[in-house]
């Protein structure tokens, strides 16, 4: 007790002393300081040290030479020297993201884990053959005019997207040869893509001719309005990005100087402060595009050139209008867009000011330079994917996940093998002395504990037939994108295939549901079933036609219109609920389960409950333990769904997807055997709340990824992303519901189907 209490008071001397020295913001700032100093010390180091040892030796020279198979060492050789090249390449000021061999270099070391495809026996492929699997490179020959589509103007900080042509551009050209604009850019819209807002159109570029360079040519003229001007104002401050499309490519805006790539261009900036040549806070209007367009040819291997890459320069120029008046078309001559390269001169930018309380008429305007490159066609996607999560984080999500399973799986094999076997074996001790003695636990519920609930067992019922159609439906459809059925990066596909596959299994939820309710002897079979072929989808289609109201006010693209919403109610009432009917007279016509022992008339009063059997301590660990399988994975999905990124790795999420299922089925039955021992036998919706309350969790999660990783402003905006949300959170947590209550159902069957058998060889 004495060295107890030693330790104690050095620990509490050690921790005050600690808290007085981070208190002091000058020990702080020293801290700081000898902290970066080491990480610059120990990066010089590396560094010197990746420039010293840059050469594999001559042994591994020769075996590569010779195609020999190599050891584990030079294997570890060659990966250091790649890594120091890598440094010493980086450190030189060579880029990752232009289209020149030394920069395509850099980007395929970098993504290398991402380039290998298969299970056990990987295989370096293209980022191509993964994202766009059995597509085939489309070739251009010269002077062929080629469209760019344009399609939706979002940004980052807000989930509220516009159309491109609802904003004060130019109009849709008329008069192009669509039947090629059809066959070359094949929108393929769907349900998922319009419930999203895409509607490709062609964007008013028109002199896009194949290894071409066409100087400045003006587009139209607009008027904007001070109304007008105010909204593209805030659509700057708010960062909105526009969005075109070449050949399935999206417009880049990258720099060699920051190293960094870009999807879509912004509408304007805002001058800051440190710039002088502007005026500090003055916005101002991106109205001239200076595209580039890379593409490779190889007579030798294909005719015609391929593209490879789609890059756009904005630029805020102020135009001068023609003297009489007339029409600005592509015909139009002008003084400051005359068929010439336009140069990037400060002292002509367009303001976003109106002038005397009269419109502002601005002019827009484009330039097109053809590059050619060594660029394959194959890795003109490599760059795109530069900012995604490393495999390394999956691979630790997954073993994070296993971790908290295996802990789960260590309980029940205790619960099963030594403490199961043990109550059994006093049980069948005390039945052989006397039936007077004394028993507890488990033992005392056994005529109480297949009494069904009494608290709304259809919703009970309905709840666990829905979460076995959620969680077929996604289940159903990662299987699809493993098989390359699905596009990983075009997001509507999925959700498309979300939708029609969760409509397609609502048999499962009738034959479950049904089932289940038919255990309960109830009698109102008819209401469950049209509970449960209403019920979720009911819910989620009613928040979202008022979601859509709102979307409507705002003019926003993913404002579904009447013949989307047409369509979305009769899958439901067409396809989804005859399933449910046809999956509940299944389900009715099969044998009534059977219960192992008797119940009881009379219903055991359930007594004071530990802390460990608490429904709100056992929902709290519960939930916490699902989620905690889920959460690194969860941060990489959330990143694709709100941040804009590219997630393409479906084997994570079907390892997740079936981690989580076997930790939901294992913390059920740990909370329920807890429940049976302190003598509570109402365990139909704790097993259900238990894994249930993991979806409150995910709501949690969503609300610090507002505060943290978004940066929405607006009511609307949040409104919109907490909605979204809430209904993943609801899906899933009724999926973990269910998942528990069938687990916990099947637990308590069989341990007591093998207690009565154990009873009856006595």
């Amino acid at each position: 007790m004495v060295m107890m209490m030693k330790s104690a008071l050095v620990v509490t001397t050690f921790a005050l002393n600690v808290g007085l020295l981070l208190l002091s913001k000058h020990s702080e700032a020293n801290l700081h300081n000898n902290y970066a100093r080491r990480e610059r010390y120990r990066a010089v180091d590396n560094l010197n040290e990746a420039f010293g040892s840059t050469e594999l030796s001559e042994t591994t020279k020769k075996k590569l030479m010779a195609g020999e198979s190599l050891n584990r060492e030079e294997r570890k050789e060659i990966q250091s020297v790649e890594h120091n090249v890598y440094l010493v390449k980086r450190a030189t000021g060579q880029d990752e993201v232009s289209n020149t061999a030394a920069a395509a270099a850099l980007r395929n070391y970098k993504l290398r884990y991402k380039k290998r495809k298969g299970f056990w026996s990987k295989r370096e492929v293209s980022l191509s053959d993964i994202l766009f699997p059995g597509v085939a490179p489309e070739s251009y020959y010269l002077d062929e005019n080629v469209f760019l589509t344009a399609d939706l103007v979002s940004s980052r900080r807000s989930p509220i997207p516009y159309k491109y042509y609802d904003l004060p551009f130019c109009p849709q050209p008329v008069q192009i040869d669509h039947r090629n604009f059809l066959t070359r850019n094949r929108a393929d819209l769907n349900l998922g893509s319009r419930l999203q807002g895409h509607d490709p159109k062609v964007a008013p570029f028109m002199k896009f001719h194949v290894k071409n360079d066409t100087g400045c040519t003006p587009i139209c003229s607009v008027s904007l309005s001070g109304k007008t001007m105010h909204w593209l104002r805030r659509l700057i401050e708010l960062s909105y990005r526009v969005h075109l499309t070449l050949d399935q490519l999206p417009v880049l805006m990258r720099s060699k100087e920051y190293n960094y790539a870009v999807r879509g261009y912004p509408i304007g900036f805002q001058a800051p402060p440190s710039f002088e040549a502007l005026v500090s806070g003055q916005f101002y209007l991106f109205n001239h595009l200076k595209f580039v367009i890379t593409y490779h040819e190889d007579p030798s291997l294909f005719e015609g050139v391929r593209i490879t890459g789609f890059d756009v320069h904005p630029m805020s120029v102020q135009h001068e209008l023609t003297a009489d008046g007339s029409t600005v078309t592509e015909q139009t001559q002008l003084s400051t867009c005359s068929r010439e390269p336009v140069e990037n001169n400060p002292g002509n930018y367009l303001p976003l000011r109106t002038r005397g309380g009269l419109p502002l008429p601005v002019v827009y305007s484009y330039e097109v330079q053809w590059v050619s490159s060594e660029l394959a066609w194959a890795d003109r996607w490599d760059v795109y994917l530069l900012g995604a999560p490393d495999d390394d984080r999956h691979y630790f999500s997954i073993v994070n996940s296993l971790m908290i399973v295996l802990f789960l799986t260590g309980a029940i094999s205790t619960i099963v093998i030594r403490t199961l076997r043990q109550d059994i074996a006093v049980c069948d001790e005390m039945e052989s002395l006397d039936d007077s003695a004394e028993v507890s636990g488990w033992k005392l519920v056994h005529g109480d504990v297949f009494r069904p609930t009494t608290t709304a067992p259809i919703v009970l019922s309905v709840l666990a037939g829905t979460g076995c159609q959620v969680g077929s439906a996604f289940a159903m459809t990662i299987l699809a994108a493993m098989a390359k059925l699905l596009n990983p990066v075009k997001k509507g596909h999925t959700l498309t295939a979300v939708i029609i596959l969760y409509v397609l299994c609502g048999s499962v939820a009738g034959c479950v549901s049904s089932r289940i309710y038919k255990f309960t002897d109830g009698k109102a079979w008819k209401l469950t079933v049209i509970m449960t072929a209403v019920g979720l989808p009911g819910v989620l289609l009613s928040i979202f036609m008022v979601l859509n109201v709102l979307l409507s006010s705002a003019s926003a693209a993913t404002a579904a219109s009447f013949l989307t919403i047409f369509c979305l109610f009769l899958l439901w009432v067409c396809v989804s609920a005859p399933l449910v009917l046809v999956g509940a007279y299944i389900g009715l016509k099969q044998e009534k389960i059977e219960c192992p022992v008797k119940t009881n008339e009379i219903a055991r009063v359930v007594p004071s409950l530990p802390m460990y059997a608490e429904p709100r301590f056992t929902g709290f660990m519960g939930g916490l333990l699902l989620f905690g399988c889920i959460c690194i994975e969860l941060d990489m999905i959330m990143s694709a769904l709100w941040l804009h990124q590219i997630y393409f790795v479906m084997e994570f999420l079907l390892a997740s997807l079936l981690i989580l299922t076997v930790a939901c089925a294992q913390v059920s039955v740990v909370s329920t055997y807890l429940h049976l021992c302190a003598e509570n036998h109402r365990w139909w919706w704790l097993s259900f709340w238990n894994c249930a309350s993991a979806g409150i969790y995910l709501f949690l999660y969503a609300l610090w990824f507002l505060a943290t990783r978004l940066e929405m402003v607006g009511f609307l905006p949040v409104i919109v992303y907490l909605t979204y949300m809430g209904m993943i959170s609801m899906c899933f947590g009724i999926y973990c519901g269910a998942v528990g209550f069938l687990s916990s159902f099947w637990f308590v069957q069989t341990f007591y189907t093998a207690v009565n058998a154990s009873l009856r060889t006595k």
